[in-house]
């Protein structure tokens, strides 16, 4: 068994504390890989941010929890390395069990989420107390679920959204013991975030998507005022991008995401925790496809690769800035 603190890592209690405080959100980047990694840290150090390093079940699946470990090890030298000290917390995001939270609390994980959301309320109580009473002694903080994003993301999958029940909250935490709540207002997984008709469209055909329930957050907060709430499903997906795989043989049809003046609005309320995956995957992947496409000979996958870990970099860095308020928080 690892401990999480032998490797460096701080779980999130003093992290929330501070952003519910400050009136930011801490970014809660995912990774797969080095480069992500690098990118994640490279941003934060720079713009003095504290960070979630988020490991989904795909990740684990893809790169080995052992690896993904010493690579959060790795991260917190790194951030020294790069003159800045920052607090990292490496977190499980979406765990599906019991055994999955503890197999990552086991491994130094200092983090977990127990997303017990597709089951019936009771079944979701149960499941994430079970969680908690293994994590709590171990020093490990708890996300729980309540309400139900749509979207596609790794292995999360789901048709409809359900919006957070507000009368609900205050019976969930205080059953749980839960540290965190992730809550359902309107965001959702992945790229193509709502359907065409759930959409207006502005003068240049862009589409705009609903409005996020802030009258729900509202609520909630003043059933559970102070307390940590999370949004999951929070990209934005820029443009930039989007038209950047489609120029170099892409397709992604009718991709859309959360506006990014409402997410900082999130941010200066009860929200001190905000997920951002596929803004990642679709920055990476339009440098690689354009940096490719402009040197076909090219097989060196430094020569692809460092591109987008800069191009990653960058637009983490404008995130913990201007979105998320986390920049100058470490």
């Amino acid at each position: 068994m690892t401990s999480y603190k032998e490797l460096g890592l701080v779980n999130t209690t003093e992290m929330f504390e501070k952003a519910i405080k400050g009136g930011y959100a801490v970014p809660a980047y995912n990774f797969n890989n080095m480069e992500q990694m690098q990118a994640i840290i490279q941003a934060c150090a720079a713009t003095k941010s504290p960070v979630i390093l988020q490991v989904s079940k795909g990740a684990r699946d893809y790169a080995n929890i052992n690896l993904l470990r010493n690579m959060a090890r790795g991260a917190v030298e790194y951030a020294k390395e790069l003159g800045c000290e920052i607090p990292i917390s490496l977190h499980l995001d979406h765990g599906d069990s019991f055994e999955t939270c503890k197999d990552c609390i086991d491994n130094g994980f200092s983090s977990v989420m127990i997303d017990g959301s597709h089951f019936s309320y009771e079944e979701n109580v149960a499941l994430t107390k079970k969680v908690v009473e293994y994590a709590h002694p171990r020093g490990v903080t708890v996300e729980g679920e309540l309400g139900v994003l749509a979207g596609i993301e790794d292995d999360v999958v789901a048709e409809e959204s359900t919006y957070t029940r507000p009368e609900e909250v205050e019976d969930f935490v205080s059953k749980t013991g839960v540290d965190s709540l992730a809550i359902s207002i309107g965001t959702s997984h992945g790229a193509n975030k709502f359907k065409p008709e759930q959409c207006t469209k502005n003068k240049d055909g862009v589409l705009i998507p609903p409005p996020l329930r802030f009258d729900i957050l509202e609520e909630i907060e003043k059933k559970l005022p102070g307390f940590p709430i999370v949004l999951h499903g929070s990209s934005s997906v820029p443009m930039k991008y989007v038209k950047t795989i489609i120029q170099y043989g892409g397709s992604l049809k009718d991709s859309v995401g959360i506006p990014e003046e409402q997410l900082r609005k999130a941010a200066k309320l009860a929200v001190c925790k905000i997920n951002i995956d596929s803004d990642g995957r679709l920055a990476m992947t339009a440098t690689i496809r354009k940096t490719m496409a402009e040197n076909p000979g090219e097989f060196d996958p430094r020569k692809y690769l460092g591109p987008a870990r800069a191009e990653l970099k960058e637009m983490y860095e404008r995130k913990n800035i201007d979105v998320l308020g986390s920049a100058e928080n470490a």
